[in-house]
């Protein structure tokens, strides 16, 4: 048995990212270093990233498209223990509910367990975000429904959208700004739909471009360049990806491919993939791309 991707971790208290692997019940991560060369090969089949930290007991292939991974029955293991599909009320510990920024115009509010500290909100590719309250879990999503409703912003935005604009972000004053506004909005609730066992946090929007490495990527930040154009869709038998790891955000990999530009490897493609050292010929070893914002049309090989 091969070690198997189990996609990007964020880890709270750590400076950046780590890849998951897994052979069988043991587990390693690898720590990613901005700056550095980063290339794999994947080989032989997708298989099923297992649910709940067990692996799948059919070794099942999956679809190198899927960003889930996982096969149907272990995606139904995984969904009947999920708070965010409300299948645990009972779950006793302390919540957190937040806003979360992800470009102009784009924030949701959402919940997380209090002892994952902000590792949620790196997962998800937050820019920005701002604590808004902390108590029981069901205190914390009866607060999501009231934000959302009142704020009218969503519980979830699409991956593609946030993708597409992260190259093209304001300066941290107008991100904080959009953040700090509707915290104040969502403040002046409290007394009218918010719940009394919730706790409310003080404003404090933390940013996480530098965390993800956002200025160092052309055209994001700083200015200049255009940026991520490509992104990965999905892995094939002896398909290589190699480039100077630039950054990172939620599950997306930055590498810098030099005169093939920049491109984005969504790490939940590779889970279940048994993935080796890129080696030589990796550029003439691709892997299907689309370009940014194209929809779904494939543009080429990488």
């Amino acid at each position: 048995m091969e070690w198997q991707c189990t996609g990007l971790r964020w880890p709270e208290g750590s400076d950046g990212p780590a890849l998951g692997w897994r052979k069988g019940a043991r587990t390693r991560a690898s720590v990613l270093v901005y700056g550095t060369e980063f290339g794999f090969r994947a080989s032989g089949e997708r298989r099923c990233s297992g649910a709940r930290g067990n692996v799948c007991p059919l070794g099942a292939v999956v679809p190198a498209g899927s960003t889930g991974g996982r096969c149907p029955e272990c995606g139904r293991l995984d969904r009947a223990h999920s708070v965010a599909a409300d299948t645990v009320p009972d779950d006793p510990r302390t919540y957190r509910v937040y806003l979360a920024w992800f470009g102009p115009g784009m924030v949701k509010v959402g919940i997380t367990a209090e002892e994952r500290g902000a590792a949620r909100l790196r997962e998800q590719g937050a820019v920005v975000f701002s604590w808004l309250g902390r108590g029981p879990l069901m205190a914390a999503r009866r607060a999501e429904e009231v934000l959302r409703a009142a704020l009218g912003v969503p519980d979830r935005i699409p991956y593609a959208r946030k993708r597409e604009v992260r190259a093209a972000l304001p300066g941290p004053a107008e991100r904080a700004a959009e953040v700090a506004e509707l915290y104040g909005r969502a403040a002046a609730l409290e007394g009218a739909g918010w719940p009394e066992a919730l706790e409310r946090m003080p404003f404090a929007a933390v940013d996480h471009a530098e965390v993800f490495g956002l200025w160092a990527l052309p055209g994001a930040v700083a200015g200049g360049g255009a940026g991520p154009v490509r992104a990965v869709t999905g892995l094939v038998d002896r398909g290589a990806v190699a480039g100077r790891l630039v950054g990172a955000a939620g599950p997306d990999l930055h590498l810098d491919t030099g005169p093939q530009g920049l491109v984005i490897v969504d790490t939940r493609l590779m889970t279940g993939w048994t993935l080796a050292a890129a080696g030589p010929g990796a550029a003439e070893a691709g892997v299907p791309t689309v370009a940014v914002g194209g929809g779904a049309a494939q543009d080429g090989l990488f």
